[in-house]
């Protein structure tokens, strides 16, 4: 099973004030979310219970993609304006 990190207080912080870190930080949940929901694909040992999961995680990981389009977009517009002065 593959060691999973999760996010300390001090990455969330520097999460909230730093987009690109924010993007670098869910990108890299997003990959693992996918990695696992892969792993559990191709155990499936308990149909129902594997199945609820992988729909649980599936949303999460449309959830996240969401969030990082949002914040790739927001990052794009804050560029573009600052480049107009």
């Amino acid at each position: 099973m593959a060691k999973v990190t999760i996010a300390s207080e001090d990455d969330l912080a520097h999460a909230r004030a730093d987009p690109a870190f924010r993007h670098q930080l869910m990108a890299e949940n997003l990959d693992m979310l996918l990695s696992e929901l892969n792993r559990l694909r191709s155990r499936g040992a308990n149909k129902s219970e594997t199945d609820r999961h992988i729909r649980e995680g599936a949303n999460l990981a449309v959830k996240l993609a969401e969030l990082l389009q949002h914040i790739k977009s927001s990052r794009g517009a804050s560029r573009s304006a600052s480049g107009r002065r």
